[in-house]
């Protein structure tokens, strides 16, 4: 299992944004756009409901949205880049967010989300990944960050 079997250039977005919602919104179009959402207000609603509970943003400038829902086969990540001063994300360590990656998939497949989860965090713990991610301006190059993880 290859965090890098989850991934897919179509599924990169340079973010803009300052603000979490939009960058979540902008991440759920991208994923709807490229028919990976069966029901995007019901996956929308999942993945602003988990943040309710308790923020993703996991530090070292990271935030994990996701959502787990029945009718998925497999999971897709989506990841945000937001290269400026960060997003404000309400996150463990208090530090803004500029690495969004935003899962999705099936609910019945709780051993494979763990591996998913597992192999991301051990994946951005890497500080030289993470600066080599910020230099990135192509979605090829964000995914080549992730060859062999």
């Amino acid at each position: 299992m290859a965090i890098s079997n989850y991934l897919d250039t179509r599924l990169v977005l340079f973010l803009e944004t300052e603000s979490r919602d939009q960058a979540i919104g902008q991440l759920i179009a991208l994923l709807d756009t490229h028919g990976k959402l069966k029901n995007r207000p019901l996956f929308e609603q999942s993945i602003f409901e988990r943040e309710k509970v308790v923020s993703t943003g996991i530090g070292l400038g990271v935030a994990v949205p996701h959502a787990k829902l029945s009718g998925y086969e497999d999971f897709f990540i989506a990841i945000g880049i937001q290269k400026k001063k960060g997003i404000e994300w309400n996150a463990l360590d208090r530090s803004p967010v500029h690495f969004v990656f935003l899962i999705g998939g099936p609910d019945s497949k709780q051993t494979e989300y763990l591996k998913i989860l597992s192999h991301l965090t051990m994946a951005i713990k890497s500080e030289e990944r993470r600066k080599k991610l910020l230099r990135s301006d192509t979605a090829e190059g964000v995914l080549a960050l992730f060859a062999g993880c």
